[in-house]
């Protein structure tokens, strides 16, 4: 029993001693991370007057970017000679037309026109000359037209109108004073008076029409007409 009192009093004391030793030691403390430095609100708006610079920027380009596509566009589809719409161009006006007319049972008439012996001029005086002529003759049909309507140049010396609400015979009155006024166009080249004719064909438009057909339908009824006028003079070259 002795023995047992004697171990238990050891251990009490023991315990006494390492309480002792904690409480000398204190309380263990754990080390925090340490906090990134803030920001100040100067660094905060500088960044955000580069973020809006940097979308200015952008936008500005995507505007430049923007506006020379649209010039590219409006250029793929334009005659550069003659400033007026290439095939490709009177080609989408063309369809824009006829799907307007099958939804609003609108009407118009297409008229492909030619130039009569242009290659003469071209042989005798230059292409030079030729292109002369092909830029008198669009400013007339342009003249002779509507705000409404189109003139192209579908390619070489043919030349197309779209012409907006036009009966049948009103059409083909309309193309006899095209010729016509091609008929009466006079140039001097080299000293040499030279004229240069014009043969149209007429296609009616409306709610029915295809394009592509309505261009072919033109098409053949100029050389029609073309045959009819061959043995007409086109070109007369006079010394002055």
């Amino acid at each position: 029993m002795k023995k047992l009192k004697r171990a238990d009093a050891a251990k009490a004391k023991k315990g006494r001693k390492t309480s002792a030793g904690r409480s000398k030691a204190g309380p263990r403390l754990t080390k925090r991370p340490a906090k990134p430095p803030r920001r100040g609100a100067s660094g905060d708006d500088g960044a955000k007057d580069t973020v809006r610079a940097t979308i200015r920027g952008l936008r500005t380009k995507l505007k430049e970017a923007q506006r020379r596509v649209a010039e590219l566009e409006a250029a793929a589809d334009t005659d550069f000679l003659l400033e007026i719409p290439n095939r490709r161009g009177f080609e989408r006006e063309l369809a824009r037309a006829v799907a307007y007319m099958k939804r609003y049972r609108a009407s118009g008439a297409l008229i492909v026109l030619d130039v009569d012996r242009l290659k003469p001029i071209n042989d005798s005086f230059g292409h030079g000359a030729g292109d002369e002529v092909l830029k008198a003759i669009a400013a007339t049909l342009t003249r002779q037209v509507r705000s409404s309507d189109v003139v192209g140049r579908l390619g070489g010396d043919e030349f197309a109108l779209l012409l907006w609400n036009l009966s049948g015979t009103d059409a083909k009155a309309k193309a006899v004073a095209f010729e016509q006024a091609v008929d009466e166009l006079s140039f001097v080249f080299r000293g040499q008076h030279v004229t240069a004719g014009a043969s149209a064909g007429v296609a009616l438009l409306g709610a029915q029409s295809d394009p592509g057909r309505a261009l072919e339908e033109a098409d053949a009824a100029m050389y029609v007409r073309k045959a009819q006028r061959r043995h007409e003079p086109r070109i007369r070259l006079v010394g002055s």
